[in-house]
């Protein structure tokens, strides 16, 4: 498996990527990869970094800033992340999310934040803290991992590509 930083030219094979990892995802609302193509778009996706296996993408996951009481810290969001169903449980999720958390913590980030499963986010040092929340979803889920000392407090707000709910126009 080789661990790259998305290329031009990358983005159809993410797309379909992204829609196809999470196709059956009970969980998911579907808008993952527009969220990508926003991120991209807006120049707000800090690290996208893609897992190749075989000359094909079969990994993805993107990282962006996030703000804590309205207020650009430091702080960012992992999300979308996303393995193509045949290359699921190999540990390519596994190995995007430590190689895109060194590259936070190396470029001097202070902290992310993840929106998903305790169990699985837990073996990478995210834990729940309910002082650090996000509307909408259940404490237990939201997690931050401070790479700085003490974890910020405070209201997390994502890019609003996070509000895509599908391509630009489609019809609702």
């Amino acid at each position: 498996m080789i661990l790259r930083d998305e290329h031009p030219g990358d983005e159809a094979a993410i797309f379909s990527l992204v829609t196809s990892a999470f196709a059956e995802a009970a969980h998911s609302s579907h808008t993952e990869p527009f969220i990508v193509d926003a991120l991209r778009a807006s120049g707000a996706l800090s690290i996208s970094l893609v897992a190749v296996e075989d000359g094909e993408i079969a990994g993805h996951v993107a990282f962006s800033e996030v703000a804590i009481d309205r207020e650009r810290c430091g702080w960012f969001g992992l999300g979308p992340v996303a393995v193509h169903p045949t290359w699921q449980r190999r540990g390519i999720g596994r190995a995007l999310i430590q190689e895109g958390l060194a590259r936070l913590e190396a470029q001097g980030a202070e902290g992310c934040v993840v929106l998903g499963d305790p169990a699985y986010y837990g073996r990478f040092g995210f834990a729940a803290d309910g002082r650090l929340t996000f509307a909408g979803a259940p404490a237990v889920y939201f997690q931050a991992l401070s790479f700085r000392g003490a974890v910020r407090h405070g209201a997390v707000t994502y890019h609003a590509a996070f509000e895509a709910d599908g391509p630009p126009d489609a019809a609702p």
